[in-house]
């Protein structure tokens, strides 16, 4: 079967995607990770991998995300965070991080990860952060002496299933000075709800923190409530189960479309929809409407006016880019440049980012599209 990148009209072929300026604001850096350097960093670390080749590392980690299920989806981590415990391993998986997004044309990217995850081997929380901060810094410059504009921040995530949430949310005011701009609650979504960690949540509206919680991927509507209730999320992560709440009747070609209250909340106050296509098929996040890209409720949310964006989750886990994921909607949607624009604008708005700098970045996507549609 072709991919998508190998079905892409003639009028947006793969390069044309690749190089138009992206905005990317779901990508988990453990998620992020070149085989190779999984191979190497596990050699010197001495962990034990399924598979030590880069090609079938690779190849059993889309196998294994593949599965339908979340909680198998997670389990490929263990493998990316156990060889990511050192300054030294973090600052390079964050320099690469930076180098791969160079190459699939992102412009800014917020990425996300657990610090509470990468202590096993003596590290501080506080001393990986910096240790990311220190790696996506060096990335940036290299990028910018290359002659590329590309910008990237840290959501940090609390794991649901722990008790530590109050401490990264610490954190993240601690560092919301130096590249930290946001909290997010990661791991098993459905038994584990926002109000688990309502001190930490709390914290973070006293100080003024923005907060994208992960909800509408394995549980559905009420995780959606609870995530804007008791989180005051700004953003879903996913938030793809939203389409559950959503009814569209056909009138012969008219279609009345029918929201229900959080579905119109969401819609109407913009909160932006952090839609990864490729992994909410792998994860079984929208199995119920489908398990074919061309089922995925992402343009029928499109259509009705929320505020979708477009990101890869896990671009080792999905084999994907950003790229992959426009391309997919290109396939099997119809997108055209308008329809990829627009999207870069939902992500530049719901960025978080100070206001100049979104109006930077939106001239930058102006730019980058301007004179393509002839």
């Amino acid at each position: 079967m072709l991919s998508p990148a190998e079905q892409l009209p003639a009028r947006l072929p793969r390069g044309l995607l690749r190089d138009l300026p992206k905005v990317c604001l779901h990508d988990h850096l453990d998620g992020a990770l070149r085989p190779a350097t999984v191979v190497e960093l596990a050699a010197a670390a001495g962990h034990r991998l399924p598979v030590d080749e880069p090609g079938a590392l690779g190849r059993w980690m889309r196998t294994s995300a593949g599965s339908g299920s979340l909680e198998r989806y997670l389990e490929t981590f263990e493998h990316t965070v156990a060889v990511m415990q050192t300054p030294e391993a973090l600052v390079r998986c964050a320099r690469e991080y930076v180098e791969d997004l160079v190459a699939d044309g992102v412009v800014h990217a917020e990425v996300r990860w657990a610090p509470e995850q990468h202590t096993a081997g003596g590290l501080s929380m506080a001393e990986a952060v910096e240790a990311v901060r220190l790696g996506l810094s060096e990335g940036v410059l290299a990028a910018e002496d290359a002659g590329h504009i590309v910008s990237v921040t840290q959501i940090l995530c609390a794991m649901r299933q722990g008790d530590r949430s109050l401490e990264v949310a610490r954190l993240v005011v601690d560092n919301r000075d130096r590249g930290v701009v946001a909290f997010d609650l990661a791991g098993p979504e459905d038994g584990f709800p926002p109000s688990r960690h309502r001190a930490a949540l709390e914290l973070l509206a006293d100080e003024l923190i923005p907060v994208t919680l992960h909800a509408g991927e394995a549980a559905g509507v009420a995780s959606i409530r609870d995530a804007l209730a008791t989180g005051r999320a700004l953003r879903l992560g996913h938030g793809v189960r939203i389409a559950e709440d959503i009814d569209i009747d056909l009138a012969g070609d008219v279609a009345v479309v029918d929201l229900g209250r959080t579905a119109q909340w969401v819609r109407d106050r913009g909160i932006a929809l952090e839609v990864c296509p490729t992994s909410n098929l792998q994860t079984g996040a929208v199995a119920a409407f489908g398990d074919r890209p061309d089922q995925h409720p992402v343009d029928m949310l499109y259509r009705t006016g929320f505020t979708v964006t477009i990101s890869p989750d896990n671009r080792l886990m999905s084999g994907t880019t950003v790229t992959d994921e426009l391309a997919l909607l290109v396939v099997h949607f119809g997108y055209g440049l308008e329809d990829l624009e627009r999207l870069q604008r939902n992500a530049a708005e719901a960025a978080f980012l100070p206001l100049e700098d979104r109006s930077a970045l939106d001239g930058l996507i102006t730019e980058g599209f301007e004179g393509l549609y002839a």
